[in-house]
């Protein structure tokens, strides 16, 4: 499977886009796959600051329930509310509608992945 390019991706399979002093965050099509039919997407509020590797929420599938981790440090600026309603859009668009949060940068990210590093790391977890 290809990756977008133009991303940085976390070890724990988060999705990173920085435009200028901001960061979209969503997760990747590897992950919703592995979760499944997503029914429920907890996110952090508006105005919360976090720091890398920070809980920023939770996502529950028919499977599992698992949380996730913020790849950047900000202050989070915007939360994809459609997911209150419609969950399913990270497995539909999870790198487009999926998005989960907006956050405007603390500092440069650090230790993210490129999407040829991160295609290497999902064939390696795949084995």
């Amino acid at each position: 499977m290809a990756y977008p390019e133009n991303l940085l991706y976390s070890k724990s399979h988060e999705w990173t886009k920085i435009e200028g002093e901001e960061a979209i965050i969503g997760i990747t099509s590897f992950a919703q796959e592995q979760l499944g039919d997503i029914t429920f997407v907890e996110l952090p509020e508006v105005g919360d600051t976090l720091e890398v590797g920070d809980e920023m929420g939770s996502i529950e599938s028919v499977k599992a329930a698992s949380e996730l981790y913020i790849p950047v440090s900000g202050e989070v600026i915007a939360i994809n509310e459609d997911l209150e309603d419609a969950p399913e859009k990270v497995n539909e668009s999870p790198f487009e509608g999926g998005w989960l949060i907006k956050v405007k940068l603390s500092e440069e990210p650090k230790g993210l992945l490129s999407a040829s590093e991160y295609a290497e790391l999902v064939a390696n977890e795949a084995h």
